[in-house]
């Protein structure tokens, strides 16, 4: 593949089971894609340095995922522009909600967006990050048709016992 174009980011290594969701959907539709464990509190300098320097290096979506105060979209979106979508984990005892709030509660002019908790929304950041890379590139707007079509085929299809 090419350089990478969305960078997939966990604030731990026991979130990697979880954010693979999202690397496994770019893989299928062909988006490049790298994989990075940093943490908004443990490696502060280093995430900081990562989000400034993405866009230098081709990057054109950040995808994070993090539990318990799950700052880490929210430190990615200080330091640049590209979009930022939130994936909430939930390793906490308060099964993920701690994680959404942090997520979704960002000030105004540092948007993030925010995605259901756990491995759905992985898949779903990915979806959107191939949707958002699909407006200037109409192939990517086919497999989605193509991706959606045999969803709905999968559903017609089912059968009950």
């Amino acid at each position: 593949m090419d350089s990478p174009k969305v960078g997939i980011l966990m604030g731990s290594k026991s979130d990697a089971t979880l954010m693979r969701a999202a690397s496994e959907i770019l893989t299928e539709f062909g988006v490049s894609w790298e994989m990075k464990i940093l943490s908004a509190h443990r490696t502060p300098e280093e995430t900081r340095h990562y989000a400034e320097s993405a866009e230098g290096r081709g990057i054109d979506i950040l995808i994070a995922g993090a539990g318990f105060a799950a700052h880490l979209a929210g430190v990615l979106a200080a330091h640049t522009t590209l979009p930022i979508l939130g994936v909430p984990l939930d390793p906490s005892a308060l099964r993920g909600l701690d994680s959404l709030y942090a997520t979704v509660q960002m000030p105004g002019g540092i948007p993030v967006a925010t995605f259901t908790i756990g491995k759905a929304g992985a898949k779903n950041a990915a979806l959107f990050a191939v949707q958002i890379l699909s407006v200037s590139k109409p192939e990517l707007r086919t497999k989605l048709k193509q991706y959606r079509e045999k969803m709905r085929q999968d559903v017609l299809s089912a059968e009950l016992d």
